[in-house]
């Protein structure tokens, strides 16, 4: 299998007490749970046993040292992660509703994720075949979202399977909303790319979404995967469409559900493409996306159950549990 690399945020959820109205007058307090979409990526890779990277930035502090050991004991190769006394380490508030629905208030910029430049990337980091994998949160200001497309750019040029999650949080962007065109250049840069509906949504503007999808297909985009919450899945490519329903669960905390999916969805890719006669018409085997989308959507499931990011994502034993295996 070829290894997954995820770049980006790695931060502390502290996440509440509370589940929407039932504390009652119980006083609020907040669990540390370590996050941030990327790292969740690179964890729940790990945990799948695909060898996984993650290249980022913390701060010289207590919550970094709490990351880096947490994604090192979860198997996370952290040799390309730089340390800083410059900023701290990103903070998110997570708030959570009677349904598991999170709301989240960062305490983020300045952090230290936002300093990572690219004379801090790993000599050779993409000079083997890997899938790189980004998300939005890291073009929230000019010079992280330079390196960010850099990045993306210098994947792709190695031979690499560029990853994006567009991972919306419009509450970290300094207009308090996503800048369309932006992230829409990250995606364009993607072959792979995972967003929610109301993503889509966000992101298309006043475009139909048929269009708009198509326009990102013919890009270059190999594969886009919608997904709905406890929806229906669809994975859109040129000239077909799969669909795919996720399993029913009771959510606890939603937090980690959707870097949950994509890890899943990611860690089958790159067994798959460890097949290198296969490497190039990934996309077009329909056989290997529904098994990648089953997964996918079963690590989300068993995700949602759980509170917490690292701590809900599964591994084999997991999943076979949930499939109802011995």
């Amino acid at each position: 299998m070829i290894p997954v690399i995820a770049f980006g945020e790695a931060l502390v959820d502290l996440l509440s007490s509370r589940l929407g109205d039932l504390a009652g007058d119980a006083p609020e307090t907040f669990t540390p749970y370590a996050g941030g979409a990327p790292a969740n990526v690179a964890v729940a890779c790990a945990r799948l046993g695909v060898p996984s990277r993650f290249i980022g930035m913390l701060g010289d502090d207590r919550f970094g040292d709490f990351l880096a050991a947490e994604l090192a004991a979860h198997g996370v190769d952290i040799s390309g992660v730089v340390r800083t006394r410059e900023a701290r380490t990103a903070l998110a508030f997570v708030s959570r509703d009677a349904h598991g629905e999170r709301t989240f208030d960062f305490y983020r910029p300045p952090a230290a994720d936002l300093l990572y430049r690219l004379e801090h990337l790993p000599p050779g980091v993409f000079a083997e075949p890997a899938i790189v994998h980004f998300c939005s949160n890291s073009l929230t200001e000019p010079e992280i979202a330079d390196t960010t497309l850099a990045m993306a750019d210098m994947a792709s040029r190695a031979g690499c399977l560029v990853s994006v999650d567009a991972n919306l949080r419009h509450n970290l962007w300094a207009g308090g909303n996503a800048d369309i065109a932006l992230v829409t250049q990250l995606i364009d840069r993607a072959g792979l790319v995972k967003l929610s509906t109301d993503e889509l949504d966000y992101l298309r503007a006043d475009h139909p979404a048929e269009a708009w999808l198509a326009e990102r297909l013919a890009a270059g985009v190999r594969l886009l995967v919608i997904t709905d919450g406890p929806g229906e899945v669809r994975a859109i490519g040129v000239g077909r469409e799969l669909r795919h329903a996720p399993p029913r669960v009771e959510a606890v905390d939603t937090t980690a559900g959707g870097d949950a999916f994509i890890g899943g969805l990611l860690a089958e890719l790159a067994v798959y493409l460890d097949r290198a006669e296969l490497a190039t018409d990934w996309h077009q085997d329909e056989a290997f996306l529904q098994r990648a989308l089953r997964t996918a959507a079963n690590c989300g499931a068993h995700a949602v159950t759980r509170p917490g990011a690292y701590a809900a994502l599964p591994n084999r034993d997991d999943l076979a549990r949930l499939r109802g295996e011995s």
